[in-house]
């Protein structure tokens, strides 16, 4: 099964390689990688070049989300076309060829695969690797990474994407930083390049109502380095909720809202932190985030009206005071250079 792979970047130099390794490592070998770049001044173009990727310059200006997939996709080769962040890497050399399987089903339009958060960050979190592997190891030979991701980043990840797969998926929930689309669909419908985030969102959508289904493969799994300011985080959710009222217009979150789900989710959070013994290095973290992704939340909600309950529990109430459950595989993680 062939593939080409699109990546975003913007000055992503500090980690593009990596996942560019772990791409030359995958079962799957007929791959083309096309990078859309935003005006990099760092070396990411240079790293692109080394490893034959093919290189989709878009200016800074005329960026949005939403365009720079359309660039890329009408640049790309193959049917099936891979969407991958340049800050994620694939845990495992089967990577591709698990995210591609569900498309052996014609009735799929979509699929997207599990994310977890980054090395070196303040959890306790198991990973879903062989024997005792964390996530800490799947880093290589150079020990912890600074890249830390903030401990409730860990706790929004296993939420969106729990250990148990889902072929058939009836609702549009999905994400671009680990996902892969047929491209005889997006030619007949292409992002939306108007949105401010959640495109991969409105397109799922789209393929949901034209009769397709989603597939989620939680085998076909990466590591989503996030580091983001307290600032950082607010301008992220901000901008997703802006463009979630785009999509469903009769969405609302009032600062009731707000105020419920900054307080459940910190009180779930400190929970989850305690059970994994690092609830100390975890306080501060836990409250300036949870406050800035609600706060920027509503934000960007502001006077809209009620919506889909199911894809409200997905994106912004806790997990469960359950301790997470992880699947072990018989595959060897990959074990990075870089």
């Amino acid at each position: 099964m062939d593939c080409s792979i699109i990546i975003r970047a913007y000055n992503e130099g500090r980690h593009l390689g990596r996942l560019l390794e772990g791409i030359q490592q995958q079962s799957v070998k007929d791959i083309e990688i096309i990078l859309v770049d935003s005006g990099s001044s760092d070396e990411t173009l240079a790293i692109a070049e080394a490893y034959a990727a093919r290189i989709v310059h878009i200016q800074p200006q005329d960026f949005t989300f939403g365009r720079s997939l359309n660039l890329g996709l009408a640049a790309a080769t193959h049917e099936l076309v891979v969407i991958a962040s340049a800050h994620v890497y694939p845990v495992y050399p089967d990577w591709l060829e698990r995210l591609l399987e569900p498309f052996n089903n014609p009735a799929t339009g979509l699929t997207y695969g599990k994310q977890r958060g980054s090395p070196g960050s303040s959890t306790g979190r198991r990973a879903s690797g062989p024997g005792s592997s964390t996530p800490n190891e799947y880093g290589g030979r150079r020990g912890r990474s600074t890249q830390t991701t903030k401990f409730s980043e860990h706790e929004i990840f296993a939420r969106w994407f729990p250990e148990e797969p889902n072929l058939e998926q009836t609702q549009p929930f999905c994400n671009n930083a680990n996902a892969a689309i047929r491209k005889r669909l997006w030619n007949e419908h292409s992002y939306d390049e108007t949105l401010t985030g959640l495109e991969d969102l409105a397109w799922a959508k789209w393929a949901l109502n034209q009769g397709y289904s989603l597939a989620y493969v939680p085998a076909a799994e990466i590591i989503h380095i996030h580091n983001e300011t307290p600032r950082g985080v607010f301008n992220r959710y901000r901008r997703e909720a802006m463009a979630f009222k785009r999509i469903y217009p009769e969405a609302h979150f009032s600062l009731y809202d707000f105020i419920r789900m900054v307080s459940s989710n910190i009180i779930n959070d400190l929970w989850q932190a305690a059970q994994q013994k690092v609830l100390v290095s975890s306080f501060a973290s836990i409250f300036w985030f949870r406050w800035n992704q609600f706060w920027g939340t509503y934000q960007g909600y502001r006077q809209s009206l009620e919506w889909n309950w199911q894809l409200r529990q997905t994106f912004y109430y806790p997990r469960g005071l359950e301790p997470e459950q992880t699947n072990k595989r018989d595959v060897e993680p990959i074990r990075y250079n870089r």
